[in-house]
């Protein structure tokens, strides 16, 4: 539950101290970019507490979470990659607390 309200918080706290004039707009994009965990649906099962989304979800694969880190420096994607950059973070964070491991 803690995990999932930090995908809340977290873009928030970064909308505020970071986008200050605009950061309704700011923390709607970051937060929208939790799509990204529709990759779960296409798991067997959707859900298992033990199981680390890093490397095992199509979406949260290594590779991409160095793309989703260089979005950042891209001023017109800048947003989406923070939230990508954020969420992937913390799942990660998340796996190493509930498995022991940074990645799948």
């Amino acid at each position: 539950m803690i995990h999932i309200l930090l995908h809340l918080v977290i873009p928030a706290l970064v909308a505020r101290v970071f986008f200050q004039s605009r950061w309704k707009y700011a923390y709607f994009i970051m937060v929208a970019t939790m799509l990204v965990d529709l990759d779960h649906l296409i798991a067997n099962p959707i859900y298992h507490p033990d199981r680390c989304s890093i490397g095992f979800h199509p979406l949260h694969h290594p590779w991409l979470v160095i793309i989703y880190f260089a979005l950042c420096f891209v001023p017109k994607a800048r947003l989406v990659g923070l939230g990508l950059s954020i969420h992937m973070c913390l799942d990660a964070i998340d796996c190493q607390v509930t498995s022991g491991v940074w990645i799948y």
